[in-house]
């Protein structure tokens, strides 16, 4: 009985060091294109992209990633991820993390920059337009009709010699003009939503990952992605400090985190949990009728894909100000 028990508090340790080390192994790779999700159905290169928990394949260089019935989720340089809707499709033209340069093709795309380090570059080309962001922000492109939208932040748009800013709450149509004009940033679809849901998850699993960091005494030299194994998913941790994502939720650092367990998700709190009532897929949060940050409220831990998120885990807070788009 005894010799039990000593292996059962054995192999405890063991999984939670191996746990420790799991949230350590920051992925700063040299490359964009990670396809972190994927719902319904998806072709990478023509092939069916299937979606298995702690796998995740990468876009290759002039690789087209299309949705039929479906939508995907995309990593690009640390902070900044794509999603796509249905019937759409991109091409990655370089997957470097100093010039990353995609071919949006048709449909619809959310571009959620939450962090843009200065030595890293996103742009997205659409036939003779080359979009470069600029700021951390929301940007949302369309080919029905062809248009860039601006939610947050900024974008320099570059097509027939002339370089056009576009800024919060401006949009272009991709036409000859290229003239800049106002829209309301409260008009949000299905897309918009599901990519706000998305954003909420990350900021879920970012408190438990970058607490485990924290925990880790393994070093933590840059921001970046992080696999959260309780979520079975990725999400953004960066070095310092705490900021707010263009969608309104927090992310911390290892050294801030503690402020999340200290003084509760309300000491932060200026806006509303957008999470759905309950999901099982991997990487969505299933915590009952009133989502993850009434949960916390409630002193119960959030839960994801019917998992215990773990550690003390602290919902998002979420800024009043941030994802303007309302309603689900």
């Amino acid at each position: 009985m005894k010799l039990a028990i000593r292996l059962f508090a054995g192999s405890a340790l063991l999984l939670g060091l191996s746990s420790f080390a799991a949230f350590a192994q920051s992925v700063i790779s040299a490359k964009s294109g990670l396809i972190h999700y994927v719902e319904g159905k998806v072709l990478l290169a023509g092939e069916p992209v299937e979606s298995h928990l702690g796998s995740f394949p990468d876009i290759k260089e002039n690789a087209q990633l299309r949705t039929e019935q479906g939508r995907a989720e995309v990593l690009l340089t640390p902070g900044v991820v794509l999603r796509i809707g249905e019937s759409s499709a991109i091409r990655m033209v370089t997957n470097r993390l100093i010039d990353t340069r995609l071919e949006f093709l048709s449909g619809s795309a959310v571009v959620e920059a939450a962090d843009l380090p200065k030595d890293n570059g996103v742009s997205i080309v659409y036939n003779d337009y080359a979009v470069r962001l600029m700021k951390k922000g929301i940007y949302r492109f369309d080919s029905e009709p062809a248009q860039l939208r601006v939610y947050d932040g900024e974008a320099q748009v570059q097509a027939d010699g002339k370089i056009v800013s576009v800024t919060d709450g401006r949009m272009m149509a991709f036409s000859g003009e290229m003239a800049v004009n106002k829209f309301d940033t409260k008009d949000g679809d299905a897309l918009y939503r599901w990519a706000k849901r998305r954003a909420e998850y990350f900021a879920v699993a970012n408190v438990s990952a970058a607490r485990s960091v924290s925990q880790s005494g393994s070093s933590f030299a840059s921001s970046g992605w992080v696999y959260n194994p309780y979520f079975s998913m990725f999400t953004y941790v960066p070095l310092n400090g705490m900021f707010y994502s263009p969608f309104g939720f927090a992310y911390w650092s290892p050294f801030t985190v503690y402020r999340a367990y200290y003084y509760g998700p309300m000491a932060f709190s200026r806006g509303q949990s957008t999470m759905p009532a309950t999901s099982t897929a991997p990487g969505r949060v299933a915590t009952g009728n009133s989502g993850a940050s009434a949960a916390m409220n409630r002193g119960v831990s959030p839960r994801i894909g019917g998992l215990s998120a773990g550690s003390g885990q602290a919902a998002p807070v979420a800024r009043a100000s941030g994802g303007r788009a309302g309603g689900r």
